[in-house]
Parts: structure tokens; C-alpha cells; sequence
């Protein structure tokens, strides 16, 4: 380190860079001036922050810039090369890796108490003790196991598997697919209660429901969390602070992500504005250090020192590094593809698609959603003609050029260097116009420096190596783009530049993913996989879907709680009846029956509102705003008619 920083150097960065948040007494977890080398590359330097009881801290960083390799350096995966990480005695931390392993011989169970506590090691000590002969120190683990109540641990355990949909208990480890092995790796994290939750992208491979599922359970009680996720409504509803790890340096913010964004901003701004004073400065010194002699008395010298902290003021460079996804798509003609009546199952049980007809349109930008299972990839590899359908087929117009990004495409080779990964598709890429990239300078346009294109692919992180994936594939100037899970992986700020890429994208889009945010800033409409060969098709984005469904909820709850008021109501009809016991009649009030007769008025004016905006919501001539609109209204539509409705039944009920 001291050949890389001078003394004065570390006091001036540490006194600039220090940003620490922590309660005013004992904090969970405090870090401070922790330092991390890569060979000769500074990954981060003198870094501090800490994490207070109850707070939920989202970590913020464009990918290679270290965010997974400091968490692996807080739970003691990984070495660090200076500073301290200082833990609250006692506090027992819960670590949920980016890609969790285990080994092919453990059940599901078994899976659940791998990585644990006290309490896992204590039933682990007692399965070993029931498999040796004569059962050994038997009556103290049943004393302890009792005594700790670890017998409810499984049953806790196999509550929580339930609750992310993990059923067979019993299955091996390495029949899972990536999102079941995450699910049990977070169900693994979550049993052991733990003080502190230490999560790397947890949303990854998690279907929609799941991830609201856990961003419900993170929510509620006094969890204290640390987190790294690209998943931006996630980040908004679930953290309260975030930090951000940027040049080295990280910046704390106590707020929520849009807060965050706002104050980012303002940070920027200021630090450009500290460079444009010390840039005019810097041409006055200079013009002095020019002309006075070399021989310097000490003001002069004092000055020269002066001179050289300004210098390095004046280069600094706060700038956004964007991913300017400027690339020319091919022409599309009017005919895209028309599927006819595809079916496809597997077996007599999985139903993926029941003649399903869709034609597409120009310009079309579709979202799939839908739960795991649901038939969502194997829908894009009937597409692209990797499997054929049962019965139908897919007519696919001749002008149309296929890109296609999938979450297990990447196949590069290991030993190739950055560079010769894109050159191999191509020397230049025509941005269209005329105008042409070289391969370097297409890769700079992707945040690859010209030091980091000359590095071998496994040296790249994961982020880096999805971010090359995309480059290869938009390099090639599809027009209809068919992405799979896109943002796993990817950082924010490559997130917000091919959204706006694809917004303004001339072609056709489709996209399956799990993160709403994505879907609402790209789609025009959703294509929902609802299980068992069911499609619905969704004219609006993802949170307008969610508004509609929980709507379509409560008015479904509400008509329960109709029929179970006419149902009891007509079973004390019979039972009077029956039973010939006279029965007081109650009768309504001259200003209740009035009520009544508003109501009813009410009601029909409601309905008839609701029903003209579902009829203008499917009708897909809406635009945006009217879209938006319409949304917002009809949730309190329905709020105010099952008021009404509920009030109707009670008066009704009286009368009658």
C-alpha cells in the first residue's frame, strides 16, 4: 500500500472518503478503513461504514467494482489487505451467496442445515449419535435438544421450504434447477433466525411471486440486513439506507433508493463543480510554477505543494460511464410471426401451451410473466424452432433477424481475451448513417476500458462477463430481440441504459423477467403464463397487472361475502319456517329506505363506470397516460362499490 500511496495521500482520502453509518450505540457490524487489493489494482481503499440493530442497508456498485467480493471479505470468505471488521459480541450473521453450493449427496432437509447454527450443528451431533452403534452421550443431546427446542426446527424448516414452494423434502440436491437450489439456500438462511442477513442478489432466479413473497418477509419486524440486489422496486420497499461503492470510494445514503438517486445527483454536481473552480485555478498556479525560478524560498515552496494538491483536483474526472447502446437494427418488414394454434405438453400432466394463437406486430414490445414451471422459456425455444410444437406452427417473416440473450447463453471461451471475444464477430460494428465502431471502441461504449479488453474472460466478474454476453448480441444488429432474464446479473447503471435503448428500439422486443421495474419502464403489454396451457394477455406493464389482479381479488372476495350473507339469510328463512317459530319483522326507517334507493342508483352508475373502463382497458387504444389513468381509477371504482354493495346487503338484509 505504501508503495501506491504516499502518507499525505492516505490522510487526505481517508478524510475525504470516510462514510459511516451506525446507531449511536453498538452497532451490528462496524468496518472501518478496510482495504482490498487485486494484484496491482486497487479494488477498494480505506473503506468504512457500519450497520445499526434494525437497519436495512442495499449495497449499490457497477458490476467489478467489488460488491460481492466485500461481502465474501465480511463473512471471512475472502482476505482483505488492511483495516478492521469489528461484529457485536454475541450477533449471529446469516450469509445468502450469489450462486450457493452444496454437495450432490444432500436431501432438501439435509440442505437446510448445512450453513447454520447452534441449533443445526446440535441436531446434526444427534443424527450422528442415532447412526453409531450404541448410540453414545444419547440422554445429554436429548437433555440439550430439548432444552433448546431444536424439535421444532424441522418442522420450522419444512414451513419455510412450503412457503417458497420447495415440497419434496426428500429430493436430492442436484436434481434442483438454479432457482430451486436458491430457494433452499435463502430457506437455509432465513430458519436460522439470524442478528444480521447477508444477501447477494437474492431476487436471482426467484419468480415474481417469491420475490414479493420476500420482500414481505424481509419488511416486517426488526431484521437487520445488508444486501446486494439490481432489483430496484425491491431496493425501494425493502432498505432504508443505501451505500454506494464508486472509484474506490463509497457513499452512504439514509434513504430509500429514489433518495438515493435524487442525492447521487446533487452529489455528482457539486464534485463537477469543485472541479470547473479548481480547473480555473489551476491555470493561473500554473502559469506561475512556469515562471518563477527553480530556486524557491518556503513561501514559494508551500505554494509549489499547493500547486500540486489543486493539480490533482483539476484532473479528476466525475463523469457517468454509460453503456450507449447506439447500435443499427436491420429492417423489419410489416410481417413478423404469426403462431397457429401451437400446442405443446410434456407427458399427460404439463400443459405449456393449448392452441394458442397470436399474430405479432411491428414494433411490439411484449413481457412474459408467470410463475417457474409455467411454460415461459420453453414458449421462446418454440419461438426460435429449438423444439417443436405438438401441433400448429410458427410462420416467421422473412426480414426478421433474431437476438437472442438467454440466462445460460454465455459460452465463452475462458482463455480469450476481452477484445478478441468481439472481434471474432466482427472488426467493426455500423451504428447506421455511415457511421462505424471498431471493435475497442464499441467495448468502451460497453464501460470495457482499454486495460479491461485486454484481460483474459475469467478474470471478468460475473456482472462483466453478461454485460460482454449483451455486447456480443446487440453487436450483430438483430431486429427482433428475445431476452431471458436480462438483468440478472447486470448492474443499475447498465439496467437504465438498455432500458432506454429499448424503448427506443426499431424492431420487436419480447422480454421474460422477474424484475418489475424493467418490465414497467420496456413492455407495452404482458403476456401472463398462468400454468396448465392459460394465457392471458395484458394490455399495460407489470404494476398496472398487479393493480388489476388485486382488484380482480377483492371484488372476488366481495362476492364471496355476498353469497354468504344470502346463504345464511335463506338458511334462517327455512329454519323459521321449519321450526313455525314467529319471528319479530323489522322494518326499515323512512331515511334508510331512502339510503336504500340511493344505493341503488349508485351502484348501477358504478357499475356501468367499471364496466366502460375494462371495456377501454382491453381495448389497446389507449395511450400511456390514459392507460395510467384508467389504472388508478379503477381500484378506488371498486373499493367505492363494495362499500356500497356491502351497505346495500345490510339494508336489504333488515327489510327482508
Amino acid at each position: 500500500m505504501k508503495a501506491l500511496l504516499s502518507d499525505d495521500e492516505k490522510k487526505r482520502t481517508f478524510a475525504r472518503r470516510r462514510h459511516i453509518i451506525m446507531a449511536a450505540v453498538n452497532p451490528y457490524l462496524q468496518v472501518e478503513s478496510l482495504t482490498k487489493l487485486i494484484g496491482e489494482r486497487v479494488l477498494f481503499d480505506n473503506l468504512s461504514f457500519g450497520i445499526a440493530e434494525g437497519q436495512r442497508v442495499g449495497l449499490i456498485a457497477k458490476n467489478g467494482t467489488g460488491k460481492s467480493t466485500l461481502l465474501n471479505i465480511l463473512v471471512g470468505k475472502e482476505p482483505y489487505d488492511g483495516g478492521s471488521i469489528i461484529y457485536r459480541n454475541g450477533i449471529q450473521v446469516g450469509y445468502l451467496e450469489q450462486t450457493p453450493n452444496y454437495p450432490d449427496e444432500l436431501t432438501v432437509i439435509e440442505a437446510c442445515f448445512w450453513h447454520g447454527n447452534d441449533t443445526t450443528n446440535l441436531i446434526r451431533e444427534y443424527e450422528r449419535c442415532m447412526n453409531t452403534p450404541g448410540n453414545p452421550g444419547l440422554q445429554e443431546l436429548l437433555d440439550r435438544m430439548e432444552q433448546d427446542k431444536a424439535w421444532d426446527y424441522e418442522g420450522r424448516a419444512k414451513q419455510i421450504l412450503s412457503q417458497l414452494k420447495i415440497n419434496d423434502f426428500n429430493q436430492p440436491i442436484k436434481e434442483l434447477s438454479g432457482g430451486q437450489l436458491k430457494r433452499v439456500a435463502l430457506a437455509n438462511v432465513l430458519i436460522t433466525e439470524p442478528d444480521l442477513l447477508i444477501l447477494d442478489e437474492p431476487t436471482n432466479h426467484l419468480d415474481l411471486e417469491m420475490i414479493e413473497w420476500l420482500e414481505g418477509y424481509l419488511s416486517r419486524g426488526n431484521l437487520s440486513l445488508l444486501m446486494v440486489t439490481h432489483d430496484r422496486y425491491f431496493l425501494d420497499r425493502v432498505c432504508s439506507v443505501i451505500l454506494e461503492l464508486d472509484d474506490e470510494t463509497i457513499y452512504s445514503y439514509k434513504g430509500n433508493y429514489e433518495y438515493y438517486l435524487e442525492k447521487r445527483q446533487e452529489r455528482i454536481q457539486i464534485a463537477n463543480a469543485e472541479i470547473a473552480r479548481a480547473n480555473n485555478l489551476y491555470r493561473t498556479e500554473l502559469d506561475w510554477m512556469r515562471r518563477m525560478p527553480c530556486a524557491r524560498g518556503t513561501k514559494a515552496r508551500y505554494r509549489e505543494e499547493s500547486f500540486y494538491e489543486l493539480e490533482k483536483i483539476a484532473k479528476r474526472r466525475i463523469h457517468e460511464d454509460n453503456v450507449r447502446l447506439e447500435v443499427k437494427s436491420t429492417y423489419i418488414g410489416s410481417k413478423i410471426f404469426e403462431a397457429e394454434y401451437i400446442c405443446k405438453s410434456f407427458g399427460n400432466d404439463k400443459v405449456i401451451l393449448k392452441d394458442f394463437y397470436y399474430n405479432f406486430s411491428r414494433y411490439e414490445k411484449m413481457g412474459i410473466v408467470g410463475n417457474n414451471g409455467t411454460g415461459k422459456s420453453t414458449f421462446i425455444k418454440l419461438l426460435l424452432g429449438e423444439i417443436r410444437p405438438d401441433s400448429g406452427r410458427f410462420v416467421v417473416g422473412e426480414t426478421v433477424k433474431f437476438g437472442y440473450y438467454s440466462q445460460d447463453g454465455m459460452q465463452f471461451d475462458e482463455q480469450m481475451k476481452v477484445i478478441d471475444v468481439v472481434r471474432n464477430i466482427a472488426e467493426y460494428v455500423d451504428l447506421g448513417g455511415g457511421k462505424h465502431l471498431s471493435a475497442m471502441q464499441f467495448l468502451q461504449h460497453f464501460m470495457f476500458s482499454p486495460q479491461t479488453q485486454q484481460n483474459y474472460v475469467y478474470k471478468l466478474s460475473g456482472g462483466e462477463r453478461r454485460r460482454l454476453y449483451l455486447c456480443t448480441v446487440l453487436m450483430q444488429n438483430p431486429n427482433f430481440l428475445i431476452l431471458d432474464e436480462p438483468t440478472n446479473d447486470l448492474d443499475i447503471v447498465t439496467l437504465q441504459i438498455l432500458e432506454e435503448y429499448l424503448k427506443n428500439f426499431k424492431g420487436c422486443v419480447i422480454v421474460v423477467s422477474h424484475d418489475r421495474y424493467f418490465m414497467d419502464k420496456v413492455v407495452d403489454h404482458l403476456m401472463v403464463f398462468q400454468g396448465n396451457g392459460v394465457i392471458k394477455d395484458f394490455p399495460g406493464n407489470y404494476s398496472q397487472y398487479r393493480l388489476w389482479k388485486d382488484e380482480q381479488l377483492k371484488l372476488e372476495r366481495a362476492e364471496a361475502a355476498k353469497n354468504k350473507v344470502a346463504s345464511n339469510k335463506i338458511e334462517k328463512k327455512t329454519e323459521n319456517h321449519t321450526t313455525n317459530i314467529p319471528q319479530e319483522r323489522k322494518r326499515l326507517t323512512f331515511k334508510e329506505k331512502k339510503e336504500k334507493e340511493q344505493l341503488e342508483l349508485d351502484i348501477a352508475a358504478l357499475e356501468e363506470e367499471k364496466k366502460q373502463i375494462e371495456e377501454a382497458l382491453c381495448s389497446g387504444t389507449l395511450s400511456v397516460d390514459e392507460l395510467t389513468e384508467k389504472s388508478k381509477r379503477l381500484p378506488v371504482l371498486n373499493d367505492e362499490l363494495d362499500e356500497k354493495t356491502m351497505r346495500w346487503v345490510e339494508l336489504d338484509e333488515i327489510e327482508s
